[in-house]
C-alpha cells in the first residue's frame, strides 16, 4: 500500500482537485519512465483531519533500482535515479508537488510517502479489496476522510472522482432473464447476503427503560422542579448487522463471480422445476 500526502502548507501546492489529480497523473507518468512498465493499481482519494488530501495506491512496489535517463533528458527525469522504489518515490513526489518553501519541500521528501507492505497484505482477494476502497459506510469508517475541505467545495474547485484504477480492464456479462426471473434471483441474492451475518461498529447512546442516560445523575428539588441544566448524554460502540440489498437487487460482492453466477443459476433451475411440476 502506497500513501502520498501533502505538506502541511498544502493549499499552496494544491488549491483545488484537479491540481492535485494532475499530480496523480504526473506520479504515473514518471513511474512509466522510471521503471519501464505502466503502473497497476487502484487508487484512493481521502483527507485527513487537517483538510489536506492524500492518495492510497494498492499496488506491487518494483523491486531494483530505478532507470538512469539518457544525456539529453531533462532535470526532471533525473530526481529518484538510480534509487530503490522508496526513495526514488519520495524524491519524485516531492519534486512533483514542488513546494516553494525550501523548509516545507525538505520536511514533505521526508514525511510525503509511505510504503506499507503489511498494510496491502491485508487485502488478499478481490472481496477484500473492494471492502477497503468502499469501506466508507459500510463498516468504521472515518467520516472526516470523505469530507471534502471548505477550500475545495466551491464551484470548479471540487475533488472529483474519489478512486480509480490503472492497467486493470472490467469483464461484465449480460444475461437476459424474464421478469420472474430477474425478482427470484434478487431474492435470493437478499436472502444469501442476510446469512452471511455481516457486522458494522456504530456509535449508539445509552438508554434505560427508554430514557437516555447521562453521565450526571438527575437533580431534583423541593418541588421537583430543579434540574441539571446540560446532561450530557452516554454513548458506547456495539456492532449492528449490516442491511444491504434491503428493497432492491443492488449487488454483492464475492470473490469469484463466474461461480456465484452459476449457484444463481442452479438456483433457479430449481425453483422453476419446483413450479412446473
Amino acid at each position: 500500500m502506497v500513501t502520498l500526502t501533502y505538506p502541511g502548507d498544502w493549499l499552496t501546492v494544491a488549491p483545488d482537485g484537479k491540481t492535485a489529480k494532475r499530480h496523480l497523473q504526473a506520479l504515473r507518468k514518471r513511474y512509466v519512465k522510471a521503471w519501464g512498465e505502466d503502473v497497476t493499481a487502484v487508487w484512493k482519494l481521502e483527507f485527513q483531519r487537517r483538510g489536506a488530501p492524500h492518495f492510497h495506491l494498492l499496488m506491487v512496489p518494483p523491486h531494483g533500482l530505478s532507470r538512469t535517463p539518457g544525456a539529453r533528458a531533462r532535470s526532471s527525469a533525473w530526481v529518484g535515479a538510480g534509487q530503490p522504489f522508496r526513495q526514488w518515490l519520495s524524491a519524485v513526489w516531492a519534486d512533483i508537488v514542488g513546494h516553494p518553501d525550501p523548509v516545507e519541500r525538505e520536511r514533505h521528501q521526508l514525511a510525503g510517502t509511505g510504503v506499507d507492505f503489511a498494510e496491502g497484505l491485508r487485502v488478499t482477494d478481490p472481496k477484500r479489496v473492494a471492502v477497503y476502497f468502499t469501506k466508507h459506510g459500510s463498516f468504521a469508517a472515518k467520516e472526516y476522510q470523505n469530507c471534502v475541505p471548505a477550500a475545495w467545495q466551491e464551484p470548479g474547485k471540487g475533488p472529483g472522482r474519489f478512486w480509480g484504477y490503472w492497467k486493470l480492464e472490467r469483464v461484465t456479462v449480460a444475461v437476459e432473464v424474464t421478469h420472474d426471473q430477474a425478482d427470484r434471483v434478487a431474492r435470493i441474492i437478499r436472502r444469501w447476503a442476510r446469512a452471511q451475518g455481516t457486522t458494522r461498529q456504530v456509535t449508539v447512546t445509552r438508554t434505560k427503560g427508554g430514557a437516555i442516560r447521562s453521565e450526571l445523575a438527575e437533580v431534583q428539588g423541593l418541588a421537583g422542579a430543579q434540574t441539571v441544566a446540560c446532561r450530557k448524554p452516554t454513548r458506547r460502540t456495539v456492532r449492528r448487522r449490516v442491511r444491504r440489498l434491503a428493497s432492491g437487487r443492488g449487488f454483492v460482492s464475492v470473490n469469484n463471480g463466474q461461480t456465484f453466477a452459476m449457484s444463481l443459476s442452479r438456483a433457479l433451475s430449481i425453483w422453476e422445476q419446483s413450479v412446473s411440476q
